[in-house]
């Protein structure tokens, strides 16, 4: 299943890219997305940065199905590996969503770039689930909370950004 989003922050690309490889915004992304327990770690790679986030979120509002295969956690574990700054600032990159214990993953291509006066960070990625006849149903029942996910990473990133200005 075929997942666009974008975000859009009111700052330059490399405030942007300061604060998505920041420690410090990862846990507060994990906290605020209701997340249980979590962890999270930046390191350089090559030109760019690698961030990964693992955080186990309450499975509450998967259906009885879903809920049957992952168990009432949910245990997400995100990698972001984004190359190094254009001349604008702009950055690319690729993210990975993986569920422990489930065979369902997103894997996804990024791109933070400049928009106006200030900057997006566009999503383009395929969730899929590897499940024989119900793979399509888990995705669907999957995707609302991949994008839940994002848009509030956006709100986290926002009041982040608001908080700093």
């Amino acid at each position: 299943m075929k997942i666009s989003e974008t975000i859009t922050y009111a700052a330059p690309p490399e405030t942007v890219y300061a604060m998505v490889s920041d420690v410090a915004f990862q846990e507060r992304k994990c906290v605020e997305a209701g997340a249980h327990r979590h962890e999270a770690a930046v390191s350089p790679a090559g030109d760019g940065t690698r961030v990964v986030t693992k955080r186990d979120l309450p499975a509450d509002d998967l259906p009885d199905f879903a809920k049957s295969i992952v168990g009432s956690t949910l245990s997400v574990t995100e990698t972001y590996e984004w190359g190094g700054a254009g001349g604008d600032g702009s950055r690319s990159g690729t993210l990975t969503v993986e569920v422990a214990g489930a065979p369902v993953a997103m894997r996804s291509t990024i791109r933070l770039a400049p928009s106006g006066s200030g900057t997006q960070i566009t999503i383009d990625g395929d969730l899929k689930a590897s499940i024989p006849l119900f793979g399509g149903k888990v995705e669907k029942a999957a995707a609302p909370a991949v994008i839940d996910a994002i848009r509030s990473e956006q709100r986290t990133g926002n009041a982040w950004l608001s908080g700093r200005a």
